[in-house]
């Protein structure tokens, strides 16, 4: 996970799911990259930060200035949100080839194929996301197949070339009126 310390962005169900993953025998370990947002009543208390990163399966590395370095090592990345505009992790996590899990919301679904460079999942269900984790976990060649594909997604619709085009496009049609 890379992002923001918030409730809203599903922490809390991601980490119930890698305690799950954890009592299965799942061999996975999570990462979470970023700080808590003080001004947000939503942030997630330092001290809390803390007790996740003392358990075995959880490393909170706080924030971090190269996020491509975190990228390159991780297998999956995963943002269970709430809800979100158009989520920056998710296109960083496609444009390096990562498999997603994420949840089945506006914006997420986005970047998102389920079933195609990853899975979608219902938000606020820690059940569902540890599924859907373990599977990846277990298959390599999926993960590399879902990277490769969300890569594709990235490069065809998401290009900064073709959302400035876009962009100039829509300023231009609303001008226009």
């Amino acid at each position: 996970y890379t992002g923001r310390m918030l409730w809203d962005k599903g922490i809390g169900e991601l980490v119930e799911a890698a305690g799950m993953l954890h009592d299965r025998g799942v061999k996975a370990h999570l990462h979470l990259y970023g700080d808590p947002y003080a001004a947000n009543p939503k942030s997630i208390p330092v001290d809390r930060l803390q007790s996740w990163n003392n358990e075995e399966y959880i490393t909170w590395h706080g924030h971090v200035d190269n996020i491509g370095e975190a990228l390159r090592h991780a297998n999956i990345v995963c943002l269970p949100s709430y809800r979100e505009g158009l989520p920056k992790s998710l296109l960083e996590a496609a444009s390096v080839g990562r498999a997603i899990v994420t949840t089945d919301v506006p914006g997420c679904r986005d970047v998102v194929e389920d079933g195609v460079n990853g899975y979608l999942v219902p938000a606020r269900d820690a059940d569902s996301l540890a599924d859907r984790l373990a599977k990846l976990a277990g298959d390599p060649e999926l993960r590399t197949r879902f990277g490769k594909k969300g890569r594709e997604r990235v490069e065809q619709e998401f290009r900064q070339e073709l959302v400035v085009e876009r962009t100039l496009k829509l300023y231009e049609e609303l001008l226009n009126r």
